[in-house]
């Protein structure tokens, strides 16, 4: 977590090395990501680099160039899930001064959003 003034991009690659080994599948866990998607703000040689040095292939838009790459389709899932955690106003204005706090209702809202879509998939499959 980090100030609400501070660039996305700083926090890129700390957040590729904190991703935890996937489990579940046969073999050596994976450790990162195979691919990381951005928008144009991480558009940048150096940050394109830094990722593929980590073993992660980078679908970065370039600035300047239209919209239509297919990015936007993908990232939206990830759009969708910040616009999931605005329903609870607790997370749309942060009012916790401890981040401890923050993140727990984070896992909270993670949580309750989770459960209305597998109770909303249930109804669905009962009819």
């Amino acid at each position: 977590m980090t100030g609400g003034n501070r660039n996305d991009v700083t926090q890129l690659i700390p957040l590729l090395q904190a991703v935890p080994p996937v489990r579940g599948k046969r073999g050596r866990p994976r450790r990162r990501p195979n691919v990381v998607l951005g928008d144009r703000g991480y558009d940048h040689d150096k940050y394109r680099r830094l990722v593929w040095d980590l073993g992660v292939k980078p679908l970065i838009a370039r600035r300047g160039t239209g919209h239509g790459s297919g990015l936007g389709t993908q990232r939206w899932v990830v759009e969708r899930a910040f616009a999931h955690l605005h329903w609870f106003r607790r997370l749309r204005i942060r009012w916790e001064i401890r981040d401890d706090i923050h993140e727990a209702f984070l896992t909270l809202g993670c949580a309750l959003i989770c459960w209305r879509r597998l109770c909303a998939l249930a109804s669905d499959a009962l009819g």
